[in-house]
């Protein structure tokens, strides 16, 4: 079940949600929205609920043990932690990477080892990370364990980050899973972000992805220069309103619950550079590799470019099991050395603009290092958008659909900017003299004409999973 569909927004959401709201007792509430999670998860592949309850259940266990001897035997408590990162970083290579591992120590070492066909269960590199950033913040005295399996196992299993983020830490929430309450202020809030994180999946992602894909997935010699790099600026559109999208609807879905999730976006597209742009992406990723990996490691203090490439490297490795994954965060973490050295020295003087389009870019390339698994079609992808191949410039097709969409485009340009934000802070200071009934009848007007349009948009739809359903 995705959350951009009729049965979620028809049946599944309003169902849950109102079970959730008429239980008082808070263990109800525990019950209802675990079994809520594990029947959301379970819509597709029943199988993996298995591993899901595996994982929870180990570093439940783990959690204790730490606590347990945290005091006394350091040593003890230590295992722990290995038992943590052993169990659940080998459940993760055995389901993701086992294939990849095969397949490169055959070409390697020239072996016909059979190559292990495993599908991959939704969310595993979410729920790993989580459980993992849990069992050290209690190693690390961070967080109490937590002595309730129904509560932990609520935790990890939360539907409206369990399969594509953000990456939700104990630490963050604990207060709430154990204090939060059903309140109207947060249904609203939580209903608001929503509705503009369907709208963004929906008319945003879902049709930038129709028009990539002719390009990107086509017969490459048959496109102009300028629809290479049309179908790559799409494609960079469509990750972003997919990814960004569906991290508002689970903030927003959090919230309805009595959840704050911190934010995972914040307009990336505006950034002047690389190191900025890995602020404002996927932020909750990026902390946890900061604060798990790269500060372990010495951080900017003891050998900081090693530090820097093998968080790189383990970036792009962590989105997919192929080269192309890794040579895409070896490619970020390269721009990022480079601004530490000099560049970003230069991106500070130069005027904004320029530094701005630097970004956009490298960003865009990188985003074509990232799409094509297949290494002889990225190379014949990126000789066509620098003009060494004999592809035409230009042709009719792209000057039509470029009129065609012009006003989505300019849509979508705007989207990428706080505009949004900055309009709706000046309506609320326009309105405050206003009746509070006004501007709740005007705010709720603009989140239902979102929801129809978008479920208007979904009729006759089939499956349409967010990409990040396959990391």
């Amino acid at each position: 079940m995705v959350f951009a569909s009729l049965t979620f927004l028809i049946y599944f959401l309003p169902i849950s949600l109102l079970l959730y709201a008429i239980w008082k007792n808070k263990t109800y509430q525990d019950i209802i929205l675990t079994l809520s999670s594990f029947i959301f998860y379970a819509w597709g592949e029943p199988v993996w609920v298995i591993l899901l309850f595996f994982s929870a259940l180990v570093d439940y266990l783990n959690g204790l043990w730490i606590e347990k001897y945290l005091a006394g035997s350091q040593k003890k408590a230590r295992w722990g932690v290995i038992a943590s990162l052993v169990i659940n970083l080998g459940l993760l290579v055995a389901f993701k990477y086992s294939g990849f591992l095969v397949e490169n120590i055959n070409v390697l070492w020239g072996l016909h080892l059979p190559v292990p066909k495993i599908d991959l269960p939704i969310g595993i590199s979410f729920y790993t990370f989580q459980t993992i950033s849990y069992t050290i913040d209690v190693y690390r005295g961070e967080v109490k364990a937590q002595k309730s399996f129904l509560k932990f196992l609520m935790f990890v299993s939360m539907y409206h980050q369990l399969v594509a983020g953000p990456i939700v830490r104990y630490a963050h929430i604990a207060h709430e899973i154990e204090n939060r309450k059903f309140n109207w202020v947060d249904m609203g809030a939580g209903i608001h972000r929503f509705c503009i994180g369907l709208f963004k999946k929906v008319a945003m992602a879902n049709i930038a992805a129709e028009i990539a894909k002719n390009y990107l997935d086509g017969n490459l010699s048959e496109i102009s220069v300028g629809e290479a790099w049309f179908g790559i600026i799409l494609y960079s559109l469509q990750i972003y309103f997919d990814f960004s999208g569906y991290s508002d609807m689970a903030i927003g879905l959090g919230r309805m619950y009595g959840f704050h999730y911190y934010e995972n976006f914040n307009y990336p597209y505006i950034s002047k550079s690389a190191t900025e742009f890995w602020r404002r992406w996927h932020i909750s990723l990026g902390s946890f590799f900061r604060d798990y990996v790269y500060i372990p490691l010495g951080g900017n203090k003891r050998f900081f470019y090693r530090n820097l490439f093998i968080v790189w490297g383990l970036t792009g490795l962590w989105h997919g099991a192929s080269w192309n994954f890794v040579l895409w965060g070896l490619y970020f973490g390269f721009l990022i050395a480079l601004e530490r050295l000099f560049l970003g020295k230069i991106l500070e003087k130069i005027p904004a603009i320029f530094a701005h389009l630097y970004l956009i870019f490298v960003v865009i390339l990188g985003w074509a290092l990232f799409y094509f698994t297949d290494f002889s079609k990225l190379m014949h992808f990126l000789k066509i958008l620098f003009g060494f191949m004999p592809n035409p410039f230009w042709n009719y097709a792209l000057t039509f659909k470029l009129q065609e969409n012009a006003f989505w485009f300019a849509l979508a340009l705007l989207l990428c900017t706080p505009v949004y934000r900055r309009i709706a802070r000046w309506f609320v200071l326009k309105m405050k003299y206003q009746s509070q009934l006004y501007i709740w009848v005007i705010v709720h007007a603009f989140q239902f004409i979102l929801l129809i349009l978008s479920m208007a948009m979904l009729v006759g739809k089939s499956y349409n999973p967010f990409i990040y359903f396959r990391f």
